[in-house]
């Protein structure tokens, strides 16, 4: 008997389906539990070691354990302490660390996770507005928060017919109520942003979008559909609050705003922030942040583990090591060899195929033109992908079976046997395709 098969039967007992958190549930038979991890590899509790491009969904940027991030936070908890529940000079330092890479930051308030920080951003929104509408994009993933969790349901959805999907809850426990303020556009229509506008314009408080999209392999808004959002945003008074939680300090220095040239009134980050430690936040225009604040009328935010000195710490370390090492440069090299070598295994077999978004988180679609929006992703080999991807996690190469996940590429993947894995992927693909 495996030691997975006997941590399920134990965890069973004390959690929900065995596990921490839905996302991890994979079956009871497939289910990883891992042992350690190190640069861009994982070990399993069976001893199985896997090149990983799944990073957590994100986070990890430079690598698991970088000794640069894990000597600076060893050095704080261990000089300095870890929570006081008072200011402290590193609060500030962390602030212009951000605002030296994204320069639509004026003013910043730090969370804990991407959820945080959407809910407070969001309530920033509607309290510098005085309006409660908000609208998302298609096949976006804004946290587990009530109000977000409402999607297209385009696993039921046919893409022949001409309805557009329903709407539905994430799952269980959400209230109907919370759908009522919610619009929820196609990416890329240009007639659905005009009707929104048209629609909703007066009780509008922001639009809520992330230009490459994380959840639904990295699909990505065309340069004139955002341009043209943020100039109804700037006509109507609306807000563009830009969800930078994965794309933050991953996809360039500045995040997706630096790819487009095109900026946000208020910006949410996390995951590469920190590179694994849990640190998150949302910023923006000093006019809309300073809305927030004890004083009369003001945009209540706070929370005990709010700018904890660990999270900070790592932040600190991760955005030096971004801001003075050539990290991004690696990571690009790095993708683009990745993408190229699976380019050349997809067409040696004879496969369609696309790649959607930027070297450092790429979606990989079996068709033959890059989707413009969540519904083309519908249109997709996605069968064949899920098959070719459990090929890959059995070969060694751990990423998520669904195509909607990216590709994440950390500055440790320059270690990767190219050649290694360019077998590896010719390997899971004949297999794949002989199912």
């Amino acid at each position: 008997m495996s030691k997975q098969s006997q941590l399920m039967a134990q965890a069973h007992l004390h959690m929900p389906q065995g596990v921490a958190e839905n996302y991890r549930y994979w079956g009871d038979d497939r289910t990883v539990f891992v042992d350690s991890a190190k640069g861009c590899k994982l070990t399993d509790c069976d001893g199985k070691t896997y090149v990983d491009f799944r990073l957590g969904y994100g986070p990890i940027i430079l690598g698991y354990r970088d000794e640069r991030v894990d000597a600076a936070v060893v050095d704080q908890i261990t000089r300095f302490g870890t929570l006081s529940g008072f200011s402290t000079a590193l609060d500030t330092e962390v602030v212009m660390q951000i605002k030296a890479l994204c320069p639509q930051i004026d003013k910043l308030r730090f969370a804990n996770s991407g959820t945080e920080a959407v809910m407070g951003a969001l309530r920033t929104a509607r309290g510098f507005t005085g309006r409660d509408r908000v609208a998302i994009v298609e096949g976006s993933f804004h946290g587990l928060y009530d109000e977000m969790m409402w999607k297209s349901d385009i696993e039921q959805w046919d893409p022949h017919g001409v309805a557009a999907p329903r709407v539905i809850p994430f799952g269980a426990g959400i209230p109907a109520s919370t759908r009522d303020l919610l619009d929820i556009l196609e990416l890329n229509n240009f007639d659905g942003l005009e009707r929104l506008f048209a629609d909703h314009a007066k009780h509008l408080a922001c639009v809520m979008l992330e230009p490459i999209i994380g959840n639904a392999g990295s699909i990505s808004a065309s340069q004139a559909w955002l341009q043209r959002l943020r100039d109804l945003c700037d006509q109507h008074g609306t807000l563009l609050l830009i969800d930078e939680v994965k794309t933050g300090f991953r996809v360039a220095p500045g995040g997706a705003q630096q790819l487009y040239g095109i900026h946000a009134d208020l910006t949410t980050f996390a995951k590469a922030m920190g590179n694994g430690y849990p640190v998150a936040a949302f910023g923006g225009r000093a006019d809309v942040m300073d809305v927030v604040g004890s004083h009369k009328g003001g945009v209540v935010h706070g929370g005990t583990y709010t700018a904890n000195l660990v999270a900070l710490r790592a932040a600190h370390a991760t955005l030096k090591i971004l801001a003075e090492t050539d990290a991004f440069q690696t990571i690009d090299r790095v993708g683009t060899q990745i993408q190229a070598l699976l380019g050349r295994v997809f067409t040696a077999a004879g496969i369609d195929h696309a790649f959607a978004g930027p070297p450092a988180m790429f979606g990989i679609h079996f068709t033959p033109h890059v989707p413009t929006n969540y519904r083309d992703w519908r249109k997709t080999d996605s069968a064949l992908y899920q098959r070719f991807a459990w090929h890959l996690i059995d070969a060694g190469v751990m990423l998520e079976p669904d195509s909607r996940e990216p590709w994440f590429i950390c500055e440790a993947h320059q270690q990767v046997d190219l050649a290694w894995l360019e077998d590896v992927a010719t390997g899971a693909l004949r297999l794949a395709m002989a199912a």
